[in-house]
């Protein structure tokens, strides 16, 4: 199939409770297939969107159900794009140092990983702050050619 003419733009917003990170996975899945994404790029794209929806629900919004979560998916010939837009507490992602991942492993640790794994996962990340005192996240993957 040629996917290079393809584009799609699909938007979802739920409230920012863990219930609804399946509807999240979910909604990605089928971006990530529609756009041509092999099983393995997709399972890594599901995992970013996911480790990001989940730091919002915990973080920016410290559990409360009431948030709101955008997620924005745009894919254009080979660039697919997730927006995951929040009005929760605000986050400078470039204050969490790369974790040295023997050390981390060696103590033990759980937890932690989110930002690193999203890095690790995507092709491009992109913090910002939004006017109306919200907070995007913008993870990119492209279509190898």
């Amino acid at each position: 199939m040629n996917y290079t003419n393809k584009k799609i733009e699909k938007e979802l917003v739920v409230k920012s409770t863990t219930d609804n990170l399946a509807l999240i996975r979910s909604f990605t899945k089928k971006a990530a297939e529609e756009s041509g994404f092999a099983d393995e790029t997709i399972g890594k794209i599901i995992l970013a969107v996911d480790e990001a929806c989940t730091n919002i629900i915990k973080h920016a919004y410290n559990f409360s159900p009431d948030g709101k979560i955008t997620i924005s998916i745009k894919f254009d010939s080979s660039k697919f794009s997730i927006s995951i837009t929040d009005e929760g507490i605000h986050f400078n992602p470039n204050s969490v140092p790369e974790p040295n991942i023997i050390e981390y492993y060696k103590q033990k640790k759980v937890g932690g990983l989110g930002i690193y794994l999203i890095r690790k996962l995507m092709d491009e990340v992109k913090y910002s702050t939004l006017t109306g005192n919200k907070n995007q996240v913008v993870l990119v993957k492209y279509l190898p050619r």
